[in-house]
């Protein structure tokens, strides 16, 4: 399959504020987070469907999320994720005298995952901490 190499950018978004209102192991939570947005364009090239899985890696983790077509493009190689546990497992813990760590212009890359489940939240958890 193939590897796109692309920018990640991490933020906030109102779905994810008001979706935490359902509680963070709730479905809507999970499906205003557990996703990335794609310019249009690099979802053709990598032949992908709105709501297919994609895996995005970083050389701190990878997860997989839904795809999902961004509505402002054009940005080609440029993705966005809403803050989450599934995006904070692509950043780097590294804060380089800042205090905080980068959350934007992170590079990555993206792949079809169509073999591979979008895990929630307690099963991510489960895997990151490798406890039961």
């Amino acid at each position: 399959m193939e590897k796109v190499k692309v920018k990640l950018l991490t933020g906030r978004t109102i779905d994810q504020g008001t979706s935490k209102e359902h509680g963070k192991l709730s479905s809507e939570y999970q499906e205003s987070v557990a996703i990335c947005e794609i310019d249009p364009s690099d979802l053709k090239e990598l032949a992908l469907k709105q709501n297919s899985n994609i895996k995005i890696s970083t050389k701190c983790g990878s997860v997989v999320v839904k795809a999902i077509e961004s509505k402002r493009a054009p940005h080609p190689k440029v993705i966005y994720m809403p803050y989450g546990l599934w995006a904070n497992l692509l950043i780097d813990s590294q804060t380089h005298g800042t205090g905080m760590p980068s959350f934007k212009g992170i590079p990555a890359y993206m792949e079809p995952a169509p073999d591979s489940n979008v895990l929630s939240l307690p099963e991510l958890l489960k895997q990151v901490f490798k406890k039961g």
